[in-house]
């Protein structure tokens, strides 16, 4: 299957992300791309709970969903859209950072929430405290699709190995990690993660993710670690993004789940243990 990872430099305007981003599904899509991946928070990059406020939407009133839900129909492809950030009606206000998976059809094949948020401090200057505005989800998720069962999930989650094995176990073959990386973190962590957790698993592991310097209205810019990467089942990189923005087409093999867990079947190895 011929797939696409389209990074992006989102801003802090939903509507402007919006258009980048529909160019580039008809770019990906003239070459052929039948899967498109976006990254995380596709919608809005901003460090500025206030203008989130101000720009997010609840699921049912958003605009870029049913927006990019109509471009997956008319071309008849595969979307996942890495996460959109929304407004939820908890009572704290905390929004959710939700992944779709869209069909050909344009219909909501599965939700999935991000389960781990980021709660660090990376340097003196760059801390994130993701739980302060957003609420973590609890439910793991595997999306079926016509070509490979999907196991959903978004960036930090990939530092919590229990979870893709639970997906593989689960019947994922592709395991995908939109991502707004830190850019530090990213240049330390970022590659030898997802090729543990294709090695791991047996699984892809498609990581579409923002890149570079993200232009704000309000607030600080984000710098983001940018390399979108495509792993192989055997923890090969089979396509590295590099930092600029735009479509990175690859083509996706289900036989090459099967021809790695064959040759190191440790799924089938895991044993219950005590302690410590």
């Amino acid at each position: 299957m011929k797939t696409a990872l389209i990074q992006l430099t989102s801003s802090d305007d939903p509507r402007e992300n919006l258009a980048t981003v529909s160019e580039y599904i008809d770019q990906a899509v003239d070459v052929g791309a039948q899967f498109l991946l976006t990254p995380e928070v596709t919608n809005c990059v901003s460090s500025s709970r206030d203008h989130q406020r101000s720009v997010l939407k609840t699921e049912d009133e958003d605009e870029t969903l049913p927006a990019l839900r109509e471009k997956a129909k008319s071309h008849g492809v595969w979307l996942l859209i890495g996460s959109l950030g929304l407004k939820t009606n908890d009572p704290d206000g905390r929004f959710a950072n939700r992944s779709f998976m869209i069909g050909p059809d344009g219909e909501i094949r599965a939700r999935y929430d991000k389960i781990h948020m980021f709660d660090v401090n990376v340097s003196a200057e760059e801390t994130y405290r993701e739980p302060a505005g957003y609420r973590p989800g609890n439910q793991a998720v595997v999306a079926d699709t016509d070509f490979m069962p999907i196991g959903m999930t978004v960036c930090y989650d990939v530092r919590f190995p229990m979870l893709y094995q639970k997906l593989a176990l689960a019947g994922a073959k592709v395991l995908t990690v939109p991502a707004a990386f830190s850019y530090v973190t990213g240049a330390a962590h970022w590659e030898s993660l997802l090729r543990a957790r294709a090695i791991e698993t047996g699984c892809f592991v498609l990581a579409p993710a923002q890149t570079g310097t993200h232009s704000a209205s309000v607030g600080n810019t984000r710098k983001t670690h940018g390399h979108s990467l495509a792993v192989s089942p055997w923890g090969e990189v089979l396509l590295d993004a590099g930092t600029e923005p735009g479509i990175h087409i690859f083509d996706m093999d289900d036989k090459s789940v099967e021809l790695a867990r064959q040759k190191v079947p440790s799924l089938q190895h895991i044993r219950a243990f005590d302690g410590p």
